[in-house]
């Protein structure tokens, strides 16, 4: 007979492709993973994980055991879930994978709103690359993810959630800094501190400045907005930001934001999820938080918790918020069972992790 704990385990170590992570992610030893799969293949009589390659790969017996486990962990937890809704109560865990830029400050607020609505569920946050979000979320390693300028695809739905005025952004010193308002073409020659060429907003950013018959010199290009922001900051040139990623730089006055007068450029993000999958209770609940206004429920500046809040990145991410206002966009306020599809061009004791794998 099967064991729903040594599925668990066998899908963590294929999903992440190495013993050691998995023990790592499931907070135990990594002899007791590898002996909990060696108990799997003996039961099945068949060997799933090819342990001759590095990474690990799966033979064929191991991806149809990868694939019919997480159909049969998934059903397990919307079991759970249907019995403890009787009790109404809200427990599991949400799985939440964002973009480095939704900064903790915001993200934050919900997290603190959440605990103390649901004290019985738990929250796992991660800032990840725009890529690996998306990857989180088909390899349902999480079940929500934010990012911006979502692209469609067929496997996963995406729901509109904020846009994000772009502000040119200055240093002190610059011979803008003064200015409330410029017009796009007034950066023409200058140099740009921007993304790499990888992302998205990279993409978009270059198309704007053509459509706006606008000519920079890219100075650096980072994966990243704190090193962006960084680099403006010792004058290695402008950059075009999300006006609400440099409020704290704003608020000590190491940077300026000017308002570009004659163009209406925006980030938009969206909260991902696979598509046809059944949301436990947990992550709906946590969903339908996305939608409110965080001002409505801060508890003031600091960012502590009644429970654990780990971080291990040693950077301070900026906050995010919904539109120029402040709030949430306009008839997003309602996320019952149907989601918006973007047309783009859920322990008795919460236990709340921050991870982030910004780059030195």
């Amino acid at each position: 007979m099967l064991e729903l704990r040594a599925v668990e385990i066998f899908a963590e170590v294929a999903t992440l492709r190495s013993f050691s992570k998995a023990a790592r992610e499931l907070g135990i030893s990594q002899p007791v993973v590898s002996e909990t799969v060696r108990a799997l293949e003996a039961t099945l009589g068949e060997q799933l994980i090819d342990r001759t390659k590095r990474p690990l790969e799966l033979t064929p017996a191991g991806k149809l055991v990868l694939d019919a486990g997480r159909d049969l962990l998934d059903r397990a937890l919307r079991l759970e879930d249907s019995v403890r809704h009787l009790k109404n109560k809200v427990v599991g865990t949400v799985r939440i994978a964002a973009i480095y830029s939704v900064g903790l400050l915001q993200m934050g607020a919900y997290v603190r709103q959440f605990e103390r609505l649901y004290p019985d569920a738990a929250l796992e946050l991660r800032y990840l690359h725009p890529e690996t979000v998306v990857t989180s979320i088909t390899d349902e390693i999480a079940d929500l993810g934010i990012v911006s300028f979502a692209s469609r695809r067929p496997d996963i739905t995406c729901i509109p959630w904020q846009e994000q005025e772009i502000a040119l952004i200055v240093y002190s010193g610059h011979r803008l800094a003064n200015r409330t308002k410029v017009r796009a073409r007034e950066i023409d020659g200058e140099s740009l501190v921007t993304y790499t060429p990888q992302l998205q907003v990279r993409t978009e950013l270059d198309r704007w400045l053509k459509q706006a018959r606008v000519n920079v010199e890219i100075s650096h290009e980072f994966d990243n907005i704190e090193n962006i922001k960084r680099a403006v900051e010792i004058g290695s040139g402008i950059a075009l930001l999300p006006l609400p990623t440099v409020r704290r730089e704003l608020e000590i006055g190491s940077l300026k934001a000017i308002t570009l007068e004659d163009v209406r450029w925006v980030r938009p993000l969206g909260i991902i999820h696979k598509k046809n999958r059944q949301l436990t209770t947990a992550v709906r609940k946590f969903l339908d938080l996305l939608h409110q206004n965080p001002d409505t429920f801060l508890f003031g500046n600091s960012v502590q918790t009644g429970h654990s809040l780990q971080t291990t990145s040693g950077i301070v991410p900026a906050v995010a918020v919904s539109n120029s206002s402040g709030r949430p966009l306009a008839g997003s306020s309602a996320i019952a069972a149907q989601p918006e599809v973007l047309p783009m061009p859920d322990p008795p004791q919460e236990r709340i992790v921050v991870q982030s794998t910004i780059p030195p």
